[in-house]
């Protein structure tokens, strides 16, 4: 009996790790834009925050941080990733939201600040290239 109970705490336990992590899938990024393309006029100071469908698994955020650096997240929200909800940018461009499930995410270190969410944003590398912001993974 103690063994049963053994085996179906292991198991409850690696089912429950499981479903916290909420893993995004991989998905190829390659994004280039020169920094002076208008569509990037946000990030011209920091706070600013851009968002561009196509890229990653449901798109992908570009936020610039008041130490001026950049830091690139897929916009597919940590909770029920499966459906792809894509989160939006808030105004101000502190945070970015899932309309679906409510949670909510800091821009600064795409990490979760309203719950359901329990799981940061995935994040890219973002690298600046001469004239060029490059996000990839």
């Amino acid at each position: 009996m103690k063994t049963l109970f053994g085996l179906l705490l292991f198991i409850s336990i690696c089912t429950s790790c499981a479903k916290e992590q909420n893993l995004i899938p991989d998905f190829p990024v390659n994004f280039n834009m020169p920094l002076t393309d208008p569509r990037l006029s946000r990030l011209s100071s920091a706070g600013g925050a851009v968002s561009f469908s196509g890229y990653g698994v449901a798109g992908i955020i570009i936020y610039r941080r008041a130490d001026n650096a950049y830091v690139a997240y897929d916009r597919c929200s940590t909770v029920n990733p499966d459906q792809k909800n894509a989160v939006e940018i808030d105004d101000p461009n502190l945070t970015a939201t899932d309309r679906i499930s409510g949670a909510k995410y800091s821009l600064y270190d795409g990490s979760p600040v309203k719950a359901p969410a329990t799981t940061s944003l995935k994040r890219y590398s973002v690298t600046i290239a001469g004239n060029t912001l490059q996000v990839t993974n």
